[in-house]
């Protein structure tokens, strides 16, 4: 189908959709979402002109991943949020099996967006064009075409680019397979936007020394924070460790030093970005302030997300909160924007044992907590359908599969002294030892969701009601 004729498709499912989606008990209360159909990857997130752009992989007509599109919100304080007109819909040649994920970029005051065509092929092959286009007086994009084919030696598999501009020159990662199936990062630069050179591989299996490190790298990401060089990327097809990488697909990052001119990266060990059950595709901005944000897709590919219970209401998947960034001692830390306070109600205290704790209203909620060490504590959220240990040695995040009810777990394997946890009506967000580790998972208890204790630890107990803050 031609952008033409998907578009009145598109509006009328968003018609259609919507009043089923926001009637959901697990419709989020404060996270984005979409109104209707499947919302994957954040695409294009970019603080331009005094606002916050964020877009999104978005197919309006179900839950499945097709009609890969680009919606568009727009917001002045990252809580406040505004739709705008939808910006990619697939249909020319050079991108007609959908608008792969991307990055957004201020080219001499002109929004322009830098994204990959995906097609595919009668007989299972594929290419992948990188494309751009540019932000028109309406608020809609403009597609320009293709700057960059497929590069030599490398499947069909090349896509996500992530573009910057370092002084005169323009930079590009863009995540890879090569022919022996192993997954890459790619860095380009270009004088123009338009016209790209390869300067060569920076990351992936086989390099940097990190030998066998999946087939697929996705949706990487590179900047400069505290004085180092960080990359984030989603490799596909990383070996499963006991109690590390145990999604289907994890998030990694890469801290060291970048080289351009010579297309070498002198990093660390691969680490994963967050524990918890869902988590992708994140993608970083940064805000006017020199606060480097991320976004990131609250979900994983492949895995049970289709027997998720809001699929049967037409939508699937939510975005993370904002966070911001920082490099400590060699560590990535992920903290709440400070912008979310304004969402914080009346506040309430508690201090004793964690099996006198009352129980506490989860439907929304923002709750800080310290555990006095020696004795274990058990957070548990709705009816059992989420449930958090805490130990002195490690935090233990369980819930039942989807699929066949048993129990599933997943660990930040490290002291715990602190957790600021971010509840809404499907999701949870656990922030570690301020920011140091990061759980992110949905879950779908029975609503109003509460929040209650089990354990002999002694607790200290701070927490804040959030109110609901929908897209206008």
């Amino acid at each position: 189908m031609t952008s033409s004729s998907l578009l009145p498709a598109f509006l009328q499912a968003v018609m259609q959709g919507q009043p089923r989606a926001l009637k959901d008990p697990h419709y989020p209360g404060w996270h984005l979402a979409p109104v209707t159909g499947l919302m994957n990857d954040p695409n294009g997130f970019i603080h331009f002109q005094g606002e916050y752009h964020l877009f999104y992989q978005w197919n309006p007509l179900g839950c499945s991943h097709q009609n890969k599109s680009w919606g568009h919100w727009r917001s002045q304080d990252l809580v406040h949020w505004q739709h705008a007109p939808i910006a990619l819909i697939p249909g020319e040649d050079y991108d007609r099996s959908g608008c792969y994920s991307g990055s957004a970029v201020d080219n001499q005051g002109q929004l322009t967006l830098c994204y990959t065509g995906n097609v595919k092929f009668d007989d299972g092959s594929r290419t992948a064009w990188q494309c751009l286009a540019v932000e028109n007086a309406q608020g809609g994009f403009d597609k320009t075409g293709p700057v960059l084919a497929l590069p030599e030696g490398y499947t069909g598999h090349v896509r996500d680019p992530k573009v910057w501009r370092q002084g005169e020159t323009w930079y590009m990662v863009l995540g890879a397979q090569d022919k022996h199936k192993q997954g890459k990062v790619l860095l380009f630069h270009s004088g123009n936007l338009t016209d790209w050179t390869l300067a060569g591989e920076i990351a992936g299996s086989g390099l940097g020394g990190l030998g066998e490190a999946g087939y697929m790298w996705e949706c990487p990401d590179l900047f400069h924070l505290d004085g180092q060089d960080v990359l984030i990327a989603c490799p596909q097809g990383v070996t499963k460790q006991e109690k590390r990488f145990l999604n289907t697909y994890p998030v990694t990052w890469l801290c060291g030093t970048l080289q351009a001119d010579g297309a070498t990266f002198h990093h660390g060990p691969l680490a994963e970005l967050d524990a918890g059950f869902e988590f992708y595709a994140p993608q970083t901005a940064l805000a006017e302030d020199g606060r480097r944000l991320l976004i990131g897709w609250m979900g994983v590919p492949d895995g049970e997300e289709m027997l998720q219970p809001t699929v049967k209401n037409g939508w699937i998947h939510q975005m993370t909160c904002p966070r911001q960034l920082s490099l400590k001692q060699g560590r990535l830390f992920q903290q709440p924007v400070t912008e979310l306070q304004m969402l914080r109600e009346t506040e309430s205290g508690w201090q004793g044992l964690a099996s006198q704790a009352p129980e506490i209203p989860a439907e929304r909620l923002e709750i800080l907590l310290t555990r006095t060490p020696g004795k274990s504590a058990t957070l548990h959220f709705g009816n059992d359908d989420l449930v958090l240990t805490w130990s002195d040695c490690e935090l233990c995040l369980a819930r039942r599969s989807q699929e066949n009810g048993e129990w599933q777990y997943r660990y930040w394997d490290a002291p715990a002294t602190g957790l600021q946890i971010l509840c809404d009506h499907s999701s949870i967000e656990i922030f570690i030892n301020q920011g140091e580790g990061v759980m992110t998972s949905r879950y779908f208890p029975a609503q109003p969701a509460t929040l209650s204790f089990s354990g002999e630890a002694e607790l200290q107990v701070r927490y804040w009601s959030l109110r609901a803050c929908m897209v206008e």
